[in-house]
């Protein structure tokens, strides 16, 4: 019965932590991170602003439990890419798909992701701007790679890779979720645009 009870505890807990953690998201995202208090997100949920630091230690905490979640998603969808064989205009169709894939799961989590990271204090800046730059490294190495075979112009790969990261991260303003196009879909098209004007023909 003891060994019940102390199950339950654990997953109610866990319950309130995702609460607070999916209720942070939506102010950070609709008021950004330094206008959104403690006191805010008390009041949304309903409770006692104290009673907030039984369940998370600051604000900082959730907006890295965030920013670092997100940044995992992005990895996890990258396996795709690495599966692909069918050549570098492929494998970069792949990458933009699995992109927005993850952005568009969850728009709010991906707004502050992309606009509230400026935020974290260090060691946890310094890590995520690693894991940025070794993600956007993969994009140019498909760049690269492409241009040494043929299949892609010559362009300046950074150039290249920030135009279609920020086209893609562009999605989260616009994409609804019962809208006429899925994820999928979208990541698609955007990847037929971007890739026309890349592609030797």
């Amino acid at each position: 019965m003891c060994l019940y009870s102390q199950q339950m505890k654990t997953v109610v807990k866990k319950s309130r932590k995702q609460q607070i953690e999916e209720k942070a998201t939506t102010l950070f995202q609709s008021r950004g991170y330094a206008a959104t208090s403690m006191r805010n997100l008390a009041q949304d949920l309903g409770i006692e602003a104290a009673s907030l630091y039984s369940h998370i230690k600051s604000k900082e905490e959730i907006l890295q439990r965030i920013c670092f979640r997100m940044a995992e998603e992005f990895y996890s969808a990258w396996q795709e890419v690495d599966e692909e064989t069918g050549g570098n205009a492929a494998k970069m169709e792949k990458a933009m798909i699995a992109h927005v894939k993850v952005i568009t799961k969850d728009t709010n989590a991906s707004a502050v992701f992309f606009n509230e990271w400026r935020h974290l204090s260090e060691p946890s800046l310094s890590e995520f701007l690693a894991m940025r730059d070794d993600y956007e490294g993969r994009f140019k190495k498909i760049l690269r790679d492409g241009m040494a075979s043929g299949e892609f112009k010559l362009v300046d790969d950074k150039f290249m890779m920030l135009t279609i990261l920020s086209s893609l991260n562009w999605t989260h303003n616009w994409y609804k979720p019962d809208g006429s196009l899925s994820p999928e879909e979208v990541g698609k098209r955007l990847s037929g645009l971007l890739l026309n004007g890349l592609k030797n023909n």
